[in-house]
């Protein structure tokens, strides 16, 4: 008998890719999809289960299908379709996960479990080391938005470790995950025509493409390879790293500085136009940047992304068209500011 996986959040682009991969893999026998609604993509041979995580009804598919191994997705920091703003997202990702460990907890065919985290645990402060470790504690944790939700998700995955030790627990800290389908809130941010930043930062970001997420989800939620080990805590990132004034350049659009106390006020205009999770901790993110360390992501995991972050970006940048100046004129141009204001005697 093969393995039987279930999958959340599987009406999102990236849930329905990793369906559709792992049912290729020899190992497993079936896969269910669930998800509170129903995917617009297929599924392949999946079998699709209408069920909202926050439900205790979650615990009856664990158990009808006999499920050993899950691979939560469903922590996001963006609605599905628009619909219920911050406060569903909220819900879905804390008191979902509360209620889907509950499931698992109870269910004795569960063998493995997978969560899609995020490298946002470790906040962005002015005083933050220059590169975040596994073990390396936050300066300040998150106050609020999709941060602070992966903080607590965090805090009752390691619950369930402590009450289940049978069970291998793999979480999986993302950097920003981005690519032709990528759906976040940074993703959202950098579709923007002009792209507000705070003025005398310019802070460097990580990204990961949605390709290597997909592929590092699948190990993780397989049987371990010779020499690796599919359980502990991974800062998943392709390598390098890119400042945001270098993300604008490549996307052709334009900058607007905005002095930092002000910067709250523009986050506001921008969450009522649709952008979801322009959150404080978006913007610190923004302001202060944040870089992790994948040492244990190839040693112990076993994982080398094909994509660095600058291919990650470059790949997104291709899939959201031409911006509002060329690339290479924008470059020029903010290279030539760059060397007037660095001149001799430019600051007197």
């Amino acid at each position: 008998m093969g393995k039987v996986v279930l999958v959340t959040g599987v009406a999102r682009q990236l849930g329905g890719r990793f369906v559709r991969r792992i049912q290729r893999d020899p190992d497993v026998e079936r896969v269910i999809g669930v998800d509170s609604v129903p995917p617009e993509h297929h599924l392949g041979g999946a079998e699709f289960v209408r069920a909202d995580i926050r439900h205790p009804m979650i615990a009856k598919v664990l158990a009808e299908h006999a499920v050993d191994t899950v691979v939560h997705m469903n922590v996001t920091g963006t609605p599905i379709g628009r619909g219920g703003g911050r406060a569903l997202v909220k819900e879905t990702n804390v008191i979902g996960t509360m209620q889907l460990l509950g499931a698992c907890q109870k269910a004795p065919s569960v063998k493995r479990l997978v969560v899609k985290s995020s490298t946002s645990v470790y906040g962005s402060a002015p005083r933050d080391p220059a590169v975040f470790t596994e073990s390396t504690p936050p300066k300040s944790l998150p106050s609020g938005g999709f941060a602070k939700d992966t903080v607590e998700v965090e805090g009752y995955v390691r619950g369930f470790a402590r009450r289940r030790p049978d069970v291998a627990v793999a979480v999986l800290r993302f950097a920003n995950i981005l690519g032709p389908c990528a759906d976040s809130p940074l993703a959202e941010y950098f579709s923007l025509p002009v792209l507000p930043t705070v003025l005398g930062y310019d802070p460097r970001l990580q990204f990961v493409h949605e390709d290597d997420v997909i592929d590092v989800l699948r190990i993780a939620a397989s049987e371990p390879a010779r020499g690796s080990l599919n359980s502990g805590t991974f800062n998943i990132a392709g390598d390098g790293v890119l400042l945001l004034s270098q993300t604008a350049r490549r996307l052709g659009r334009p900058t607007l500085p905005f002095l930092l106390p002000t910067v709250t006020w523009v986050g506001s205009a921008l969450r009522t136009v649709g952008v979801t999770d322009f959150s404080p901790e978006q913007i610190r993110l923004l302001t202060h940047g944040r870089v992790v360390q994948t040492t244990q992501m190839r040693e112990t995991l076993g994982f080398t992304p094909r994509y660095t972050t600058a291919e990650t970006f470059e790949d997104f940048a291709r899939s959201r068209g031409p911006g509002l100046l060329p690339p290479a004129v924008l470059a020029r141009t903010v290279d030539r500011l760059a060397g007037v204001l660095a001149a001799p005697g430019a600051a007197q």
